[in-house]
């Protein structure tokens, strides 16, 4: 056992104390909304509640989960969600497969491009143009296909890619294997903790992603969940959840806080299944063995 020295020591406890402040810091804000989503429209109104329900109640979550629109619009994420999450593996996989071979023709030159995106990102204008061109605007693919494949995550997916021994690629050819047999049967399930790595990445930003729909969608019945949550909150859109539910005008702020919650739980509830995945992913994608 190492002995740490006096200075170790501190720094070490100083780091505990920081890191357990700065994280209940965080989530006094997040209880406070489950708090208000629970509590009644007066006590919000009054500023009574601060991390425990006033006047406890399940009217907001109520007038939520009876909106069909909310339910419309949870549905659209959960497909951009999943679909574009496929889509982005599928074509990162493949393209980080290739670029991660150091004889590959203009590899380099292919990695200074995408490099070159991490610094200067596309124009709105020209963003949109591109899109309309397309003839994707007012559809979903709209959400999907413009974020393909992120630069940030293909660096990782290739880091990671080699640092497979080159031993088992030998082995694959000396059996007959192709590039693609050797791509899905070998180098995928060895890629898993990556894979999800990248995957928790790509899902939570279609989850919470909504400036594109505002940019792309125009058919209200496309909107993504957080669209919805931002007319609940930002334009008070909350008056068809009051009279669906029967609530006073005072239940609007309650109804934004379950709406909140509404949209945060699903993402969060992912992330314990592949935690252990994204540690090890985390790691070994960052380190050239």
């Amino acid at each position: 056992m190492i002995k740490q020295s006096f200075r170790q020591r501190s720094f070490a406890k100083f780091n505990y104390v920081f890191l357990t402040i700065l994280s209940i810091s965080m989530l006094l804000p997040f209880f406070h909304i489950i708090a208000g989503s629970f509590s009644s429209g007066n006590a919000i109104m009054q500023g009574r509640v601060s991390l425990w329900p006033v006047e406890f109640t399940f009217d907001n979550y109520r007038a939520v989960l009876f909106d069909k629109n909310i339910w419309r619009s949870f549905g659209v994420t959960v497909y951009i969600t999943v679909m574009g999450t496929f889509l982005n593996l599928f074509f990162t996989s493949l393209m980080a497969y290739g670029l991660s071979k150091s004889n590959l023709k203009g590899r380099k030159i292919i990695i200074i491009m995408v490099l070159f995106t991490m610094i200067f990102s596309a124009p709105l204008i020209p963003s949109y143009l591109v899109v309309k061109s397309l003839g994707m605007l007012n559809t979903l693919w709209a959400l999907m296909i413009p974020g393909l494949i992120s630069a940030f995550n293909l660096i990782i997916m290739i880091s990671f890619f080699q640092n497979i021994p080159q031993d088992l690629f030998d082995c694959a050819k000396i059996d007959g294997c192709g590039e693609y047999r050797t791509l899905w049967s070998i180098v995928i399930p060895l890629s898993m903790p990556s894979l999800s790595t990248i995957g928790l990445f790509y899902a939570v930003a279609h989850w919470n992603g909504y400036f594109q729909a505002l940019l792309f969608i125009r058919d209200q019945s496309l909107f993504p969940l957080q669209v919805k949550l931002r007319q609940l909150i930002v334009e008070s859109d909350a008056e068809q959840m009051i009279q669906t539910a029967a609530l006073t005008v005072q239940s609007i702020e309650g109804i934004k806080m379950a709406s909140i919650i509404f949209a945060t739980v699903p993402i969060l509830v992912i992330y314990p299944f592949i935690q252990k995945h994204f540690m090890k992913g985390a790691m070994l994608g960052s380190i050239k063995g």
